[in-house]
């Protein structure tokens, strides 16, 4: 059953019947929040009129900062600057255009839309400051009390590390900010309710990927107890990192349905979501790379300045990841890294898709590729010259990575022949020399990343029912990944049940006792391995309830996973099957043959791959069109090659729209200029090419499945592939660097410029 391409057991119903989402199961008498948000990047408060609001036709209260009793919330993360803190709604101060500062209660969504019109804040507006640089210089200051703009930071030792470089290239680039953008924008409905008279309890529908962090999130603001809170997370339309928090719309929904004694539901618009679900990547990198001129390169250092919003959160610590994967799939004798995290007057900076791998992805494999253009070789072949060798694993890089396995080249030699990379360099020759012929570019990326960087546990648990099927319970949650269909695998190929007579169930903390929930691709390697210790467990009981049934000793009999039944070795005819096992489990016996595990990592997996991008480049407009990307991706073992397939294609979808298209953009004085779709660039079908994916299989020793994981390689290796791509096609007219996204305008301007030089 492992390595089989089983069709999806959760399609069925989301293609037929549908989803179901937050906004689709509140309670009928459910009143609706609007929230009020800040028109302003930064501004004091002077005042907050909510008389005509109050006043309109359906409205049931207003609440400002001043009507809740809200504490002075410090960033969740110790390393960050604990002073920098946050209500959940502004009080004297806003810092970004979106902040709420108010929340309408109306009988009726548009009766909330309607009355959120007629709220009056007295703005006094500040100097914003979105330019990370101009935020480290610290002229304009966020929080005056705290006299610094600085969030977090490290420093490196970088003196002397290029003197024996024959080659020395420098590059300044950026990784720009993005907007998560997931299908389903977030949504909360909150009820209080109370048992035989006992303190009120609160059962929270949250669209989250961490339900029980969500719950003790919940009851440590609230000043709950954490089984006063029930968190339940129906389906979610794509998390990508964005979801990974508990936002101050949770807190305040909950908050005020206990105030109204009411329960009070909440969805975000798409306006509303571009503004405040968090934002990712937004960093600059200065770089420097060296070595000889036969290709060896032996040195390797950044700065990164990481713009994190104006609130600090996760995307703030994250240069602490590009650091760690500073190294990449290289062997160097010397890598330093450098950081400053920053404020500004723009949405707070948190995880998307890959969450500081993509980036050090990013940084090494654009200046690889600029030192082989000025070393004048293949760009492949100084890859391959660099690679860490298969032998040289397990290791711990300069930079602290502690790697299982990797074979790098071989996955970079797979890429190579399944592309044709001596043709396609040929076509590019002859297209160079037709002036009526569109460019081509060959774009490389060979990687690693680290998943579930920060080695997080998982719950799992397996219970034998008495119809003879299972249930699965996993701490883990999905939100499009095929968790129902992957953990049922993993139980059948144990048990020899069929995956249909095996459930799985998550995101209800009141029925899975704890969790870690789902980020840094970590649900099949954990949540995975503690339904797979969970399952042993069961066999053994299983086991000697057979043997029982039997009259043999549990020593002699074997469970034949083909069957699905024990027998006595050697003795076949004379067999039970699952049902009859869980007919004979003694109804005394609670909860029956059912056990848990809580499987806690070592250490992290290190996925891997290579991408190769091929692109055309018009030579009168810019416009890039992604003709073919060829990737070769590698986690391990594959439970089910047909999901690994649909993470990638998502993945390479996703870092194609950053290169290309895809950038969240403010003006000078903090106004967003891309707050929906209309302005925001998406990409759709008819933008990408189909994906040429490659099957690789080294498989890691840190879990008994050999898996790692998968969820944001395509967006790790594809990024860097397209950008490198782009900058091929147009490296014989002189241009050294083009930023990402790939714009037909930033295209034309590097190509302009390099003729104006030339």
């Amino acid at each position: 059953m492992l390595g089989t391409r089983v069709v999806r057991k959760e399609d069925p119903r989301l293609l037929t019947e549908g989803g179901l989402y937050v906004d689709d199961i509140a309670p009928t008498e459910a009143l609706h929040a609007t929230f009020v948000r800040s028109v302003m990047p930064h501004a004091k408060i002077l005042g907050i009129d909510t008389a005509e609001a109050l006043a309109m036709p359906g409205v049931v209260a207003v609440f400002t900062a001043a009507d809740l009793d809200q504490a002075e919330v410090p960033p969740s993360m110790p390393f960050l600057n604990q002073e920098m803190t946050r209500t959940w709604l502004a009080t004297d101060r806003v810092r970004y255009v979106g902040e709420s500062v108010a929340v309408i209660i109306s009988e009726t969504r548009n009766a909330g839309v309607d009355a959120a019109e007629m709220i009056i804040v007295d703005y006094e507006p500040l100097d914003a400051v979105i330019d990370m640089h101009e935020a480290a210089k610290e002229e304009t200051l966020l929080y005056p009390e705290v006299g610094t703009n600085t969030i977090f930071g490290f420093p490196a030792e970088t003196d002397g590390m290029f003197d024996d470089c024959e080659v020395v290239v420098d590059l300044t680039f950026k990784n720009p900010r993005m907007s998560v953008a997931a299908m389903e924008p977030r949504g909360a409905v909150s009820e209080w309710s109370s048992e035989d008279g006992g303190e009120p309890r609160l059962t929270h529908w949250a669209c989250t990927q961490f339900p029980h962090n969500t719950r003790d999130g919940l009851a440590q603001g609230l000043g709950l107890e954490p089984d006063r809170v029930r968190v339940i997370t129906p389906d979610v339309g794509g998390g990508f990192g964005g979801k990974n928090a508990t936002y101050h719309e949770d807190f305040l929904v909950a908050v005020i349905a206990r105030q109204l004694d009411k329960p009070v539901r909440w969805t975000e618009t798409r306006s509303e979501s571009m503004l405040n679900l968090a934002h990712g990547r937004a960093c600059e990198f200065a770089a420097r790379i060296g070595g000889s001129r036969d290709g060896n390169i032996t040195a390797y250092n950044f700065h990164v300045i990481q713009d994190g919003g104006a609130y600090p959160a996760v995307g703030s610590v994250l240069p602490m990841f590009h650091k760690i994967m500073a190294c990449g799939v290289y062997d160097m004798d010397n890598v330093q890294v450098s950081a400053q995290s920053v404020v500004t007057n723009s949405t707070p900076v948190g995880a998307y898709r890959g969450a500081g791998r993509p980036e050090a992805t990013h940084a090494i494999e654009r200046m690889v590729d600029a030192f082989a253009r000025e070393i004048e070789m293949d760009p492949a072949e100084v890859r391959r010259k660099n690679f860490v060798a298969p032998g040289d694993f397990p290791r711990t890089t300069l930079t602290g990575a502690d790697m299982d396995s990797g074979e790098y080249e071989k996955a970079l030699d797979k890429v190579i022949e399944a592309a044709d990379y001596a043709g396609l360099r040929a076509e590019q020759e002859q297209r160079r020399s037709d002036p009526s012929a569109k460019l081509l570019g060959l774009g490389w990326s060979t990687y690693v990343e680290i998943t579930n960087p920060v080695n997080a546990p998982e719950f799992g648990s397996v219970e034998l029912r008495p119809d003879g099927t299972m249930v699965v319970l996993t701490g883990s949650s999905s939100h499009g990944q095929g968790h129902r269909t992957a953990f049922s695998q993993v139980v059948s190929t144990l048990t020899g049940l069929p995956i249909d007579k095996i459930e799985v169930h998550h995101g209800d903390t009141d029925e899975v006792a704890r969790g870690g929930g789902t980020g840094g691709s970590r649900s099949l390697q954990v949540g995975g391995t503690a339904i797979h210790q969970s399952t042993e467990k069961v066999i053994d009981m299983a086991l000697e309830q057979a043997a029982t049934i039997l009259e043999a000793n549990p020593d002699d009999l074997s469970l034949d996973t083909e069957s699905g039944s024990f027998a006595v070795v050697g003795t076949p005819a004379k067999a039970v099957s699952w049902a009859e096992v869980a007919e004979h489990v003694d109804a005394a016996q609670q909860p029956g043959l059912q056990a848990e595990s809580d499987f806690q990592p070592e250490s992290p997996t290190f996925p891997f791959g290579a991408h190769l991008s091929v692109v055309e480049v018009d030579r009168d407009t810019g416009q890039v069109t992604v003709l073919r990307h060829v990737a070769c991706d590698d986690a391990g073992l594959l439970v089910n090659p047909m999901i690994v397939d649909g993470q990638v294609h998502g993945g390479v979808a996703a870092g194609i729209a950053q290169a290309v298209m895809e950038e969240f953009v403010y003006d000078e004085d903090g106004n967003p200029q891309t707050g929906n779709f209309m302005d925001y660039g998406i990409l759709s079908a008819a933008e990408l090419p189909s994906f040429e994916r490659l099957e690789m299989e080294t498989p890691t020793d840190r879990n008994p499945l050999g898996v790692k994981g998968i969820g944001e390689a395509g967006t790790i290796g594809a990024t860097p592939a397209v950008q490198n791509a782009v900058i091929d096609a147009l490296a014989h007219l002189g241009v050294r660097h083009v930023d990402i996204p790939t714009t037909p305008m930033n295209v034309w301007q590097a190509m302009q410029d390099a003729g104006s030089t030339n």
